[in-house]
């Protein structure tokens, strides 16, 4: 084991970034032909490196990149799980989003923290191995997806196309922390039916804007009844990203002298494993009955939103353990000489994630785990290189323990 130790501390530092660099040069945004682009270049990169590679469908002319270094055999499997699209440019920035900069602290580009840094950390630790000559018993399987913004189309794709291990890792952006509970979310609608008056007679009115106004912070500070611990509470919650206001269900502007009568609410919420999208409703209802009380005539209702034909993201779950979470410890403590958070560990808590589909379709034992995430969706998105350099080596040492590394020999 000193010898992998040492090859982790001793990897090629400049061509990790440069291979990091070059995926974000790939303008890969969700559903288009770009995306398909970065996929492509993905397989050619993993079949130069000597493994199995292939494009896999997933829907319309969208596509997987799944690689496979083989083991000898009679090892257990690890799979790795990101994905490839990423969200579009804001404004605020003052970096080129494409061009891969790497200064003396970070390497910034859109999509490099969600979350080319992650799948990069994996695809350079199977390099860093095959390039020493190591050979593991079990397989390392790399699925470098698309559609993780459409609710994880490319991994539930993967899925049914028969991909799986006896492990996994997603690397969605953790700052190295060991994520081991993640919650479901769902996206929902309030509609609030008051009364309308002129403003000359607006304390006759039932003001929907008024009574929203009111129940925004509540529901905003809301968690579930059903939570079967603290550490499920502590990934619940409520928020509020839409308010339209204004006269009836049309929602008419126009004649602003009048009390708004029509209030219409969406947001998104998250709960736990074990935890239901019913009871989340019904707890919201009541805050909204609560409301009702308060503003006589008002109406109040909510509903979840089903977007058709998506997959949502379900919760997920692992013992902290597990043999996949305690060598992703071991190798995060050899590495940082540190004890790795291990947990339901927040913000990324509150993700939807990949993971959430392998758990549950596959009953998979897995953790999340990556680069990234302190600089996730905002302007100069970037990565601490040092975070990026770690991952790589915290992967390689996890590679080389769950596939056995007892068995590791020269090839």
């Amino acid at each position: 084991m000193t010898e992998i130790l040492d090859l982790a501390r001793n990897i090629d530092e400049a061509a990790c970034l440069e291979i990091l660099s070059d995926m974000v040069h790939h303008k890969s945004y969700s559903q288009t032909p770009e995306e398909r682009q970065l996929a492509k270049h993905m397989v050619d990169v993993m079949t130069g490196m000597g493994l199995e590679a292939e494009l896999q469908p997933v829907e319309g002319d969208r596509v997987n990149a799944i690689g496979r270094w083989r083991g000898t055999g009679g090892g257990n499997s690890l799979l790795f799980n990101g994905h490839l699209d990423t969200n579009p440019v804001t404004e605020g920035w003052t970096v080129d989003p494409w061009s891969g900069l790497v200064d003396d602290k970070f390497i910034y580009g859109i999509g490099v923290s969600n979350m080319k840094a992650g799948d990069a950390a994996s695809l350079c630790a199977v390099k860093t191995l095959l390039d020493a000559g190591i050979r593991l018993k079990g397989d390392i399987v790399l699925t470098y997806v698309v559609g993780e913004l459409q609710g994880g189309v490319g991994t539930v794709a993967a899925i049914r196309n028969g991909v799986r291990a006896d492990y996994f890792i997603n690397s969605e952006p953790t700052d190295l922390q060991a994520l081991t509970m993640h919650a479901a979310g769902f996206t929902f609608i309030i509609e609030l039916l008051g009364n309308t008056r002129h403003l000359s007679k607006r304390e006759e009115a039932v003001d929907a804007i008024l009574a929203a106004c009111d129940v925004i912070p509540k529901l905003n500070a809301l968690t579930f009844s059903d939570a079967p611990s603290a550490e499920h509470r502590s990934i619940n919650r409520v928020h509020v990203g839409v308010m339209h206001g204004a006269l009836g269900r049309d929602l008419h502007e126009w004649r602003p002298p009048q009390v708004a009568d029509f209030v219409r609410l969406k947001g998104s919420g998250r709960f736990g494993p074990g935890q239901t999208i019913e009871c989340a409703l019904a707890d919201m209802q009541a805050v909204l009955d609560d409301l009702a009380t308060r503003y006589p005539g008002l109406q109040a209702t909510v509903a979840a939103e089903q977007e058709t034909g998506r997959p949502t993201m379900p919760a997920f779950q692992v013992a902290k353990d597990a043999r996949i979470v305690r060598a992703l410890n071991a190798a995060y403590e050899a590495v940082r000489g540190s004890a790795q958070p291990t947990g339901a560990i927040t913000p990324p808590g509150y993700y939807g994630t990949d993971a959430g589909h392998l758990y549950n379709e596959l009953g998979m034992e897995g953790v999340v785990c990556g680069p990234g995430g302190k600089y996730n969706t905002m302007p100069d998105e970037r990565v601490d290189i040092p975070d990026f350099l770690d991952m790589i080596r915290i992967y390689l040492l996890t590679m080389v323990d769950i596939c056995q590394a007892a068995a590791a020999e020269r090839g």
